[in-house]
């Protein structure tokens, strides 16, 4: 059965905002995330966890870019979620340089 139109996407720039936003911003954000706890935490702990909960948290956050009304809002949120945590990694690396 096939879906109903009017809950479908009219547009094709909020469609591909919601696609690219559900591959590549859900990408940034899952790896910046991982990243920013790496640098607090145990690094070879949280890279081996990683390999899971990398996966997990993208996936969600796909399911999530295609659920928003608008495409754009999520690669906004998707963007500043990454430099929060990029922000983060970088504080660490301020705070403790010689730490591997």
């Amino acid at each position: 059965m096939p879906a109903n139109p009017k809950y479908l996407t009219q547009s094709k720039w909020q469609r591909f905002a919601k696609i690219t936003a559900a591959i590549l911003g859900g990408y940034l954000v899952s790896i910046s995330f991982h990243l920013a706890i790496a640098s607090w935490f145990n690094k070879a702990n949280t890279i081996i966890t990683m390999t899971f909960s990398g996966f997990i948290l993208w996936v969600a956050l796909m399911v999530v870019a295609f659920l928003a009304k608008n495409g754009w809002k999520i690669w906004f949120i998707y963007l500043s979620l990454s430099l929060l945590f990029s922000a983060l990694l970088y504080l660490e690396q301020i705070d403790n340089p010689t730490a591997n």
